[in-house]
């Protein structure tokens, strides 16, 4: 049985597809058509899906889409009209869209297909599964448990913002939802907008700010405490209330009332490029640390409805990998598994997964000897000889190729020991918002000037920004406070207390930018000034070439640790081909690009004559 999933229209758009229960392929449509998250029907990833899996539209069994529109469109209605008369714009601008799109979806999607193939709608089944049951699918059915409760925690889908499941076999059970307008996504996602960043985007530079506010301090006590008293009613389960006076998403066009904020947390909205003062950087840790307590009672009501031992998440808050961390530390499950793509990306996955499990009632086996069903999440396009060939041929590249794979680690090794920035394109593209080693920029962590490069001459972004590990499975108790795995770089846990270095005893008196270049660790490039890191631990049965990249780099350095970092610049997706790869390689500072088994050097590669401003080209996100 062949089942293809689809998500799109809002954002993020990916397709998917299984066949038997087995994952074969799937991508979002960004990487194919460079626009960030794009919405738009995934046209590209649905035919790289079929043609990976070598079939036809019209020889598959069902086409599911990730959410049921017709009740969105109910909530829609319902709050417009509870609303009245505020909202009205917005009402304007949504009902033309809704009545001429969104409420013939069917039809919609049959045209979408339809350019990738003629689609027999006889034949072919439509379903549309719930968007959090999508989330609860893409979660527990890769995960290998038997039994778990499912923690599904986003903005809104049709009405559920939050939901507490119990995956059972093939079963999945919805046990009880939190409701829109209520919605910790969407009251994070308030933060990010007043904080300066973009909503469905910026959110996990909020998370990357916190840490940067001063713990314990009287203006983070007292922000806490206004989001607690003013802004939200924080029950015991971890439900929240959201007073709606405060909040413009419910029929506005913008998150929150820009004016009543100020008065309540004494400043402005920032502006996106204005200065980030330790203000902000207070507020963000006050929203952070609220967010990490519902998380955990959530996550305590889950264990007390369900009795399970195990603990699978998705959706988009489950990305934040800060609360994921605290999570594990306060060991109410044994394990948590949170699926790589957890935001609606996945859900096409998991629209795929509840077709085959639920609807259709088919047997689910779990392989007791991998670690989950989604292999490492390198779901994506693959990359072959004559591919990067011509790409070389088409700008002129210079190139050396390894036809041994173990001298072209040993080479791609001693080139980051000795301080140079690679651009990493192996194998099959990630499935999710993480570079997981596929398409990575790869960097040496001893360096203490990594990181200030790294983000101001490649990533073209904020400075503040921190950048993750990945660190070989069997050594990750050396290195950092963790002894389980981390194989979707999900999870942040402390550098070993060993390695730190303290700071002074002024430290958290001087301006963030001060606080950016102090000396943290032995492994700078990756540690957070809060002595924290975005844990990937690698696998040689999923990675085999980056196990042994990071094998020799530990052979030659001490170190199974290295700086991984998406490859792309700020506002730009992860690449997907190797001209992708090659383009931004040479319109950036990397010293070398590794691609397959070719390995291209900046200073003997051809002037870049093309005259784009790569560092305006992309918006910030």
């Amino acid at each position: 049985m062949t089942i293809l999933g689809i998500s799109a229209f809002y954002h993020d758009s990916a397709a998917a597809i299984i066949r038997d229960g087995e994952v074969l392929a799937a991508a979002q449509e960004e990487r194919f058509t460079r626009k960030k998250h794009d919405p738009a029907f995934p046209t590209n990833a649905a035919r790289f899906c079929l043609q990976f899996a070598g079939t036809s539209i019209n020889d598959i069994d069902a086409i599911v889409f990730y959410d049921k529109p017709l009740l969105k469109f109910e909530r829609l209605l319902e709050t417009y009209y509870a609303y009245a008369p505020k909202g009205l714009q917005s009402f304007m601008m949504s009902m033309p869209v809704w009545l001429k799109e969104k409420l013939f979806l069917k039809k919609l999607i049959y045209e979408s297909l339809d350019s990738i193939e003629k689609v027999d709608r006889k034949k072919v089944k439509l379903l549309f599964p719930e968007h959090h049951l999508s989330h609860a699918a893409s979660a527990f059915y890769p995960s290998p448990y038997e039994k778990a409760a499912i923690l599904t925690i986003d903005g809104v889908g049709e009405w559920a913002t939050a939901s507490i499941c119990l995956g059972e076999g093939n079963k999945i059970t919805n046990l009880k939802q939190m409701d829109f307008p209520h919605s910790l996504g969407l009251l994070y996602s308030a933060f990010t907008y007043f904080c300066g960043f973009k909503v469905n985007s910026g959110e996990y530079k909020l998370m990357g700010l916190a840490p940067y506010g001063n713990h314990g301090s009287p203006e983070v006590e007292k922000y806490v405490a206004i989001i607690k008293t003013k802004l939200i009613d924080l029950k015991e389960d971890g439900s929240v209330f959201l007073d709606q006076k405060y909040f413009n998403y419910a029929t506005g066009l913008r998150m929150v009332y820009d004016n009543k904020w100020e008065e309540l947390f004494g400043f402005p909205r920032r502006g996106g490029e204005s200065m980030l003062e330790q203000k902000h950087c207070d507020l963000a840790l006050a929203i952070q640390l609220v967010t990490e307590e519902a998380v955990i009672k959530m996550a305590k009501e889950a264990k007390r409805l369900t009795g399970a031992d195990y603990l699978c998440m998705a959706g988009g808050v489950a990305l934040n990998c800060v609360a994921n961390g605290k999570l594990d530390d306060a060991k109410i499950f044994k394990q948590i598994f949170i699926t790589p793509a957890a935001g609606d990306a996945g859900g096409a996955l998991g629209a795929a997964y509840a077709a085959n499990y639920i609807y259709y009632g088919n047997e689910r086996k779990i392989d007791p000897t991998k670690m989950d069903a989604l292999k490492g999440s390198y779901l994506g396009t693959d990359t072959n000889e004559q591919d990067i060939r011509m790409v070389a041929s088409k700008y002129k590249g210079h190139f050396q190729h390894f036809a041994d794979e173990n001298e072209l680690v040993e080479k791609v090794a001693g080139l980051i020991a000795g301080g140079n920035i690679i651009g990493w394109h192996q194998g099959r593209m990630e499935f999710g918002p993480r570079a997981l080693g596929a398409r990575s920029i790869i960097a040496d962590v001893r360096n203490p000037e990594m990181q200030k490069k790294l983000n101001l001459k490649i990533k073209y972004r904020e400075g503040f920004r921190p950048f993750a590990p990945i660190v070989l499975a069997e050594d990750v108790s050396d290195y950092f406070e963790h002894k389980d795995i981390s194989p979707y770089m999900l999870i942040v846990k402390p550098v070993k207390k060993g390695r730190q270095i303290p700071y002074p005893a002024n430290f958290n008196s001087k301006e963030l930018l001060d606080k950016l270049y102090f000396l943290r660790s032995d492994m700078p490039a990756i540690t957070h000034v809060d002595y924290s890191a975005r844990l990937q631990t690698i696998h040689k049965e999923t990675n085999e070439r980056l196990w042994k990249l990071l094998q020799s780099f530990k052979s030659k350095t001490g170190y199974p640790v290295m700086v991984n970092t998406s490859f792309n610049v700020r506002g730009e997706p992860i690449v997907n081909t190797p001209e992708d790869s090659y383009r931004c390689f040479m319109r950036t500072d990397m010293d070398f690009l590794v691609v397959g088994n070719f390995i291209f050097d900046k200073t003997k590669q051809p002037e870049w004559l093309e005259k784009d401003d790569w560092k305006t080209e992309f918006t910030l996100d």
